[in-house]
């Protein structure tokens, strides 16, 4: 499990190795890493030596290869609609997000389980 604001921070510092990590994992490795990418939708654009990255977008779009291969599950944690990911990450990756995820949704009278 890993928080999507850590990874964009990560980026920052790492540049463009980070989305390497987290989607197809290292390089000579034959296995791919089962990630859950908590709040998506809480990070921001961020910038490496001026270049601006959407990096949570990249990653699944490249994940999304994987998982059409059948070698890799992706979990994701959000508090966003449907709508809202559109909005945050275009059309496309919402359309892929269809075929790579089961949606489990919570009524809205649900009590908080952080608490």
């Amino acid at each position: 499990m890993k928080s999507a604001r850590d990874i964009t921070f990560e980026f920052i510092q790492d540049g463009y190795e980070t989305i390497h990590r987290y989607s197809r994992g290292k390089i000579y490795a034959s296995e791919f890493r089962n990630y859950c990418f908590d709040d998506l939708g809480t990070e921001k654009n961020m910038k490496h030596f001026g270049n601006e990255c959407n990096v949570l977008a990249e990653i699944l779009l490249s994940r999304y290869d994987l998982f059409v291969a059948g070698k890799l599950k992706t979990h994701i944690t959000t508090n966003l609609s449907a709508t809202e990911l559109e909005e945050a990450y275009g059309n496309r990756l919402r359309s892929r997000l269809r075929e790579m995820v089961n949606l489990i949704g919570f009524d809205m009278s649900v009590q908080d389980k952080r608490k």
